[in-house]
């Protein structure tokens, strides 16, 4: 991508962004392929999943909120710092497209951690990429993404049925877990729109503090002093880094080149990753309806992916 916005697609609007999500993400001058972006979203769920590993261990120390808020801030003071973006020379539909995707950022990550609290982590996990995977029945543009899509739904609910089911879960858990998920898919299109309109991350960093900025209010509210804990910063500097900075560059270079609808369907590997993580870092061991439902979500990331390729080949 050359940065310059004349050479660029214009802002699209919603309608316009779900059914023809290639005019929003790809690229067609890029040198990575197919498979450079896949690779690229792939390494941001590893990331943010073993992210939120480290941040089960910071939750007790500041809250659900206080998490959230260190997450931001430190992410966006390390964003701003290596970015450095510029604020001159932007439209205001540039500055509208940012702020609308600092607000998703912020929400999402709100309401996920507000989830998580009143919920098991893998459930919270569960009912919040429903978000995506109705985003890419909705952008597609084949009759095959829908299987794909009820395949990885298949198994995103097999997985969140496994262990101790879902009955008798904190109903307004699992409605912060799916207005998380509405948020995602939200993330979605306006990452895209927001890599077409900035060069590098310029647009990310801008958009990380937008979200710092509406978070860190609560923070101060519900955590208090407690973000000023040593411990507590290194914890959350961790999660930042994991969690926030890494997954969100890798994810924003991705929806260059990558189509929405393709995106939304990997994202159903965030349970299968989320249980591998669990595994590896707090030793949580899986069961066989467990290692089932993650191969599901596997099988139906990998069609999509294969489709997407077959797509561009042909």
């Amino acid at each position: 991508m050359n940065g310059s916005r004349t050479e660029q697609p214009q802002a699209l609007t919603p309608e316009a962004a779900l059914v023809h999500p290639e005019a929003t993400a790809a690229d067609p001058t890029s040198r990575w392929g197919a498979l450079g972006p896949v690779g690229l979203v792939l390494a941001g769920c590893v990331s943010v999943q073993f992210g939120g590993a480290v941040a089960v261990s910071l939750m007790p120390r500041a809250g659900a909120v206080g998490v959230v808020t260190l997450r931001l801030v430190v992410a966006a003071i390390v964003l701003l710092v290596v970015c450095r973006p510029r604020l001159r020379g932007h439209s205001r539909a540039d500055w509208g497209t940012v702020l609308a995707f600092g607000v998703a950022m912020g929400g999402m990550n709100l309401l996920f951690y507000q989830a998580a609290a009143r919920i098991p982590l893998g459930l919270a996990v569960t009912f919040e990429v429903l978000g995506p995977l109705a985003l890419s029945v909705i952008a597609s543009r084949r009759a095959v993404n829908f299987l794909w899509a009820g395949l990885a739904l298949g198994g995103v609910f097999l997985l969140g049925g496994a262990g101790d089911g879902l009955g008798g879960l904190d109903l307004v858990g699992v409605a912060f877990a799916l207005a998380a998920g509405v948020m995602w898919a939200t993330y979605i299109v306006f990452s895209a729109r927001t890599g077409r309109r900035f060069p590098q991350a310029d647009g990310l960093a801008l958009a990380m503090a937008v979200a710092a900025v509406l978070c860190l209010p609560l923070g101060i509210a519900t955590a208090g002093d407690k973000l000023l804990d040593p411990v507590t910063i290194a914890l959350g500097g961790a999660v930042a880094i994991m969690s926030s900075v890494l997954p969100y560059t890798l994810e924003l270079i991705a929806l260059r080149r990558l189509p929405a609808s393709t995106f939304a369907v990997m994202m159903s590997l965030e349970p299968a990753i989320a249980a591998l993580a669990g595994f590896l870092v707090l030793s949580q061991a899986l069961s066989w309806v467990e290692a089932a439902a993650i191969a599901l979500v596997i099988a139906a990331s990998m069609g999509a992916v294969r489709t997407q390729v077959g797509r561009k080949k042909s």
